[in-house]
């Protein structure tokens, strides 16, 4: 069964490690070198965000960050794509990544937390209380990656993903499904039930990471799943600044 996080598919860690000799010592991925590299893209995303972030001046500034907002959207998935089907590139790409995805999530949220002023700090401090805690839950055994649990994240991440597309292609026609940006109960419920889905992506991530481990995968496959954790950790805060301006916005 494969993550629903798209850059963890079927047998990510096992296809790399399943060469004529399997990685070892040295050459092998390590839980603490993961964790290690992880880190390091996090630093990468905060210096991103502060580039994208110090061009906010106040309102008069605003519109000179959509074009940050629309290059660092499409950079970060030309690279999120590149790094997903080239893996042994992620040692350069993955940081590259990083990189122009915290000038897009920078951007972004200056222009979030100037209509509503202390959003991004809210929505940092869930982000990493959450995978702090679904980290405990999954270390202790509290929440286990069984088959059905993986099949049913996996689907209700699928049916998010079509939602928005369907989404995004009706508003080329000026039409949308109001509860997906709209601020009421049922759009609050929405975000609300995608920010679970987006968060027990980690839980995928973290069974994937250990599982990549325990096969033997190459040294590089540390970088490549640093790079799906902030993947995941990504779209896990833009859902939960989506869903915190919807609250705010009711007040």
């Amino acid at each position: 069964m494969q993550s629903g996080n798209p850059a963890l598919g079927k047998n990510t860690f096992l296809d790399a490690a399943s060469g004529a000799v399997v990685a070892r010592g040295d050459d092998a991925m390590t839980i603490n070198g993961t964790v290690n590299k992880t880190g390091l893209l996090l630093v990468l995303v905060l210096v991103g965000a502060m580039y994208s972030w110090s061009h906010y001046s106040g309102p008069a500034s605003a519109a000179a960050l959509y074009p940050l907002v629309l290059g660092g959207a499409i950079g970060g998935l030309i690279l999120a794509l590149v790094t997903s089907f080239k893996k042994t590139w992620s040692p350069w790409t993955a940081p590259m990544y990083a990189l122009v995805e915290g000038v897009f999530i920078g951007a972004l949220s200056a222009i979030f937390d100037a209509r509503y002023p202390g959003i991004v700090i809210q929505a940092v401090g869930l982000t990493f209380g959450v995978m702090a805690a679904l980290l405990l839950a999954y270390r202790s055994g509290l929440i286990r990656a069984t088959e059905k649990f993986k099949l049913g994240v996996v689907a209700a991440t699928g049916g998010v993903m079509l939602l928005y597309l369907a989404n995004m292609a009706m508003g080329f026609f000026g039409h949308s499904m109001g509860f997906i940006n709209g601020a009421s109960g049922l759009g609050i419920a929405f975000s609300a039930v995608v920010v679970v889905i987006a968060a027990l992506n980690l839980i995928l991530d973290f069974d994937m990471i250990e599982t990549g481990v325990n096969a033997g995968a190459p040294k590089y496959m540390e970088w490549y799943g640093a790079f799906a954790l902030v993947v995941t950790l990504v779209w896990l805060y833009l859902e939960l600044l989506r869903l915190l301006s919807k609250l705010q916005s009711r007040n």
